[in-house]
């Protein structure tokens, strides 16, 4: 797949070898890459035959790596207002990269979902929620949702759905964060869905992917 210059990474061309009917960006968490989130599209063709898949690398290295170890922004500081400014910073990058694949594949907003992973998370909701069409759905893993204080009416006025997952034992983002979305998206409207999954640490489990792969199934409506 053809890549916006600003940012390539993995991809993986639908399972039924036809073109893509929808489209599913999967943003990699902090110092990780595009090759750590790949893997969840492997879990979940079968499951979305006609989906495409991209997982862009972030922009920047973290400081003293040049091979792997990659930032969405910089995280020196780890406050909200740090988030805030980094996430909104770095989500025009992601705006185009998402926008030259719907145009490559001929696809609408409506067609795509974001999933994140920890940074990725901050990252896919950022993007998400501030686009001027909605994608179809949001889905956030051991994350947060940056400027949760400020965020307003949504510029769509179709909402997309939401799922955060999050492990009761994460001491890397807490779970409190993920209950503080969605507790703010509900109160904006917003179609938000939870789980904090019991016994599990700032990881995707077995339970996270299924639940991903089902909600993925239903807002897509594959």
């Amino acid at each position: 797949m053809q890549t916006d210059p600003g940012l390539d990474g993995p991809s993986l061309a639908p399972l039924t070898g036809g073109p893509a009917r929808k489209l599913v960006l999967l943003l990699h968490g902090y110092g990780a890459d595009g090759d750590d989130l790949i893997a969840l599209a492997r879990e979940w063709q079968a499951d979305l035959p006609e989906a495409a898949f991209v997982a862009p690398n972030a922009p920047s290295y973290l400081p003293g790596f040049t091979v792997s170890g990659r930032q969405w922004f910089p995280l020196d500081q780890r406050n909200p207002a740090e988030y805030r400014i980094g996430a909104e910073a770095a989500a025009p990058d992601i705006d185009r990269f998402i926008g030259v694949h719907l145009t490559q594949l001929g696809l609408n907003y409506c067609d795509l979902a974001l999933v994140g992973f920890s940074q990725g998370t901050m990252m896919a909701l950022q993007v998400g929620l501030h686009l001027k069409q909605a994608p179809a759905a949001i889905i956030g893993y051991s994350g947060l949702l940056p400027g949760l204080d400020r965020l307003g009416p949504l510029h769509s006025a179709t909402p997309p759905n939401v799922l955060l997952v999050h492990g009761s034992d994460d001491d890397v983002v807490e779970s409190y964060h993920s209950q503080a979305a969605f507790e703010r998206l509900s109160e904006l409207g917003i179609p938000t869905q939870i789980k904090i999954c019991p016994d599990v640490g700032h990881w995707i489990d077995a339970e996270g992917l299924a639940l991903g792969a089902s909600f993925l199934r239903k807002t897509l409506a594959v």
